[in-house]
């Protein structure tokens, strides 16, 4: 290990795992996955060479939004387990080397949570201005335009009270008061909580919306909306919503959440922030006034599958975190997202893996995308998402398609669940061909390609400590750069094309995803991503 490798921390030179708990592993037959499920496969995830697993939300809820609506921060749901249980994964995770992050939802509670009960007791409970409230229009309507992520108004009017309250996702999802301090210091003992349990870091949902301008203006019309659309919320981006994301306030409040962060040895967060560069890069702070260690990268997700636009977005951002003095990170596909491989296409899914994993900065690595898991249809009588749900007219709106049960076996329940139980959402139709045990006996398969790239990360210290540059591979199709540390030049090929292309490479090849090893300076092949060395 180099000196430079050996000052990076743990969330800089692994690859974070995420987990949908509920499609990982079922134990009990239920069709339902659950944390015993997820430890009984840690040593899988070990075998991936990954470091860290981060588990979306697992606490009580009543699963209206699967979790992400909070009934207790403290507690297990009973369909994931127990807290003892979970005691037992962060014990076994920790044993196979891998850390453990948590999903951390501090923009609302459910509307369950015992907190908002008493705040719906009347305008004197002690818990009212936990939450947020306004009087109504003057004309006895909605307080203001703001739309909720899912559709439809971000307001609900409580009879009992008369007031509305806000919501920016189900009504069921009431968004908490964070200019409140009583509220901070509660969320605080919260993160106090799980990292008491041994708990490595948290990813932070929506961080960028934890303020609103206090004004409660209405917000202006997007006159771009129809190309701002982002994982099918067409309502919400009808509005450019300059007054409930990204206010001044909400910086204040992460520098004190990085702060309770930092009261515990080598822990993390990183912070889902859907926002252009410019604005995402602030949100790691300063080396004074430190924010998030990762603000979550999602343009591999957004932005066209092009090799020109990929470089140039790869130049700006590697350019730019190293200005702002933060640490790259790297995201193709998440729980809100469809699968990147049917995104890029299965012909360009290894291209896209190997990005992935050779740029410069920590990638997030979806449960599934290591098989070349696709999305599930879903019919409409068989569709949960509360998204999906409410945005009938918008057919990207629903996440269920990218949630569908891990695909173990060709066996019946896919080795998720029992043979006979009907899982939560279906599985696909190719599940006997596209699965872990299938591919661990395949040197050619999608799996053991991932493998081989998170190998290769391992024995070159280059492509994790590694300085960028992107190179002029000759052809437009075709993206390439360096990864140079202490004299030791890796180059990596990606050609976003079928056509073959002649590349000026030297060296000796270390991997290629057509699973040979072709000669450094051979044409590069249509769809095929290549790592030389020299």
């Amino acid at each position: 290990m180099t000196s430079l490798q050996g000052e990076l921390k743990w969330w800089q030179s692994g690859i974070i795992y995420q987990i949908y708990p509920r499609s990982y592993q079922d134990s009990n037959g239920d069709g339902v996955g659950d944390l015993p499920g997820i430890t009984a496969r840690l040593p899988y995830v070990a075998s991936l060479g990954v470091q860290a697993v981060w588990l979306s939300p697992i606490f009580k809820s009543p699963m209206r939004d699967f979790g992400y609506d909070v009934a207790d921060y403290c507690d297990i749901d009973p369909v994931f387990g127990t807290l003892e249980q979970f005691d037992a994964l962060v014990a076994e995770a920790h044993r196979l080397g891998l850390k453990v992050m948590l999903d951390y939802v501090p923009n609302h509670t459910s509307s369950d949570h015992a907190w908002f009960q008493e705040a719906l007791t009347g305008k004197a409970s002690a818990k009212r201005d936990w939450y947020v409230w306004r009087d109504p229009a003057p004309d006895g309507g909605l307080p203001n335009n703001w739309k909720s992520f899912f559709g439809g108004p971000a307001w609900t009017l409580d009879e009992a009270s008369g007031q509305y309250y806000l919501h920016q996702f189900l009504p069921s999802q009431p968004d908490l008061n964070w200019r409140n301090p009583d509220v901070r210091a509660a969320m605080f003992d919260v993160l106090r909580f799980w990292m008491r349990r041994g708990v490595d870091g948290f990813r932070v949902d929506v961080i960028w919306l934890l303020a609103e301008d206090e004004r409660f203006l209405d917000e202006p019309e997007n006159p771009d909306a129809d190309r701002e659309v982002v994982g099918g919320q067409i309502e919400h981006s009808t509005l450019l919503h300059i007054y409930t994301q990204d206010q001044p306030e909400t910086h204040d409040y992460v520098r004190e959440m990085r702060r309770v962060i930092d009261e515990f040895d080598d822990r993390m967060m990183v912070g889902e922030i859907y926002l252009p560069l410019d604005k995402l890069l602030p949100y790691s702070g300063t080396p004074e006034a430190p924010m998030v260690h990762l603000p979550f990268n999602f343009h591999l997700i957004l932005l066209p599958w092009d090799a020109q636009t990929i470089r140039q977005f790869a130049d700006e951002y590697d350019a730019a975190s190293n200005a702002a003095g933060a640490w790259p990170n790297w995201v193709l596909g998440n729980h809100d997202q469809h699968r990147f491989k049917t995104r890029v296409g299965a012909a360009q899914y290894r291209v896209a893996q190997t990005l992935l994993l050779t740029l410069r900065g920590t990638p997030t690595v979806y449960y599934g995308d290591e098989i070349g898991m696709e999305n599930v249809p879903v019919p409409p009588e068989k569709m949960v998402d509360p998204s999906g749900l409410q945005q009938p007219d918008s057919p990207d709106a629903g996440r269920d398609p990218e949630r569908t049960p891990m695909q173990w076996e060709a066996a019946p329940g896919a080795g998720f669940t029992a043979a006979g139980t009907e899982p939560w959402l279906p599985l696909t139709d190719n599940f006997a061909q596209v699965n872990v045990q299938v591919q661990e006996q395949d040197s050619q398969s999608d799996l053991n390609y991932f493998r081989a790239l998170t190998r290769l990360r391992q024995e070159q210290p280059a492509l994790v400590g590694g300085s960028y540059r992107s190179l002029d591979s000759g052809h437009a199709d075709v993206f390439a750069f360096e990864r140079e540390l202490n004299g030791e030049r890796l180059t990596v090929w990606l050609n976003f094309r079928g056509e073959e292309r002649a590349v000026a490479a030297t060296g000796q090849t270390l991997l290629s995803s057509r699973g040979d090893q072709p000669a450094a300076q051979s044409p590069l092949r249509g769809h095929e991503a290549r790592v030389v060395l020299g």
